[in-house]
């Protein structure tokens, strides 16, 4: 039998070889063992039972074979929540809780005056943005659209967990919504963007295990920025803000994109906490 110490020094080592991030070892360990991470460290000289031991391992093989660890322990956290997932919805990153952040700064600078924000997050996935906003600011009425009835099943599992009242409808992009003469205020989404070319040098991590519909658009990775620019003007009603997490290459295309069809929009770039380009968001008038 093994100690809690030694499993954990053989699977950061067994992970390290086969190029994996040694810190999944501990991610794993802490979650079957269900502890804290001080208690982890606390009981390091413990023996583990043989069924905990034979189930770490079983798990550290599938990280070793690339199943992300998320996908293994079934969570994630996102803004300091936790999000269940599975291999139907895209794995919440650290990126777009920034996604987050500016939805929040710009709603309060665009609408101050404002009491209620129809707000609808396209292509939720996991939920993490949209039941985010809900629990956020309570000033949001939150709406969330994905085609894939798996990811929504998903996402609302994670809306009653936390008490986020999101309502959810199943369809693409803006139609679900356009078709029930929904109007909104703020529209968000981090859609498809990675093309083509870079799905082929992902992480097979990544490449292999997430949906890769949610991942790319099969083609240059601006497709669904391009059909969002067409649909928008169904949507909004006055005045919209429109937040979009892009890839590190598409900051100029996607601005632009928003100046060919709405000349008079204010539009910006902004770049994540890694200095790369990761938002553009852009303030619509209807009709300029």
């Amino acid at each position: 039998m093994k100690t809690i110490f030694e499993a954990l020094n053989w699977a950061s080592s067994y992970l390290t070889e086969a190029g994996r991030d040694r810190n999944a070892a501990e991610i794993l360990l802490i979650d079957q063992l269900q502890l804290e991470r001080s208690q982890l460290l606390a009981n390091f000289h413990d023996v583990m039972s043989e069924a905990d031991l034979l189930q770490f391992e079983k798990q550290v093989e599938l990280h070793r074979s690339g199943v992300p660890v998320q996908y293994i322990t079934g969570k994630e956290f996102f803004y300091g929540r936790e999000f269940l997932v599975n291999h139907h919805v895209l794995i919440p990153r650290p990126e777009t809780e920034e996604v987050v952040e500016t939805v929040l700064f710009q709603a309060n600078r665009v609408f101050s005056g404002k009491d209620c924000l129809q707000t609808v997050d396209i292509g939720t996935g996991s939920g993490a943005i949209a039941i985010t906003l809900a629990l956020e600011c309570q000033r949001m009425s939150v709406s969330a659209t994905d085609i894939s009835k798996a990811a929504l099943k998903m996402a609302m599992n994670n809306a009653d967990r936390l008490g986020a009242q999101v309502d959810f409808f199943s369809g693409d992009l803006l139609e679900p919504l356009i078709s029930r003469n929904k109007k909104a205020d703020i529209i968000v989404s981090n859609p498809p963007y990675i093309s083509e070319e870079e799905m082929a040098v992902l992480s097979d991590v990544v490449r292999l295990h997430e949906p890769v519909n949610a991942l790319t658009d099969g083609a240059d990775g601006l497709q669904f920025y391009q059909r969002f620019m067409k649909e928008i003007p169904n949507l909004i009603s006055e005045k919209a803000l429109v937040v979009f997490e892009i890839g590190w290459t598409q900051g100029k295309a996607v601005r632009d994109m928003f100046l060919k069809f709405f000349p008079k929009a204010e539009v910006q770039v902004k770049k994540d906490l890694n200095g790369n380009d990761r938002i553009v968001y852009a303030v619509i008038q209807h009709n300029s």
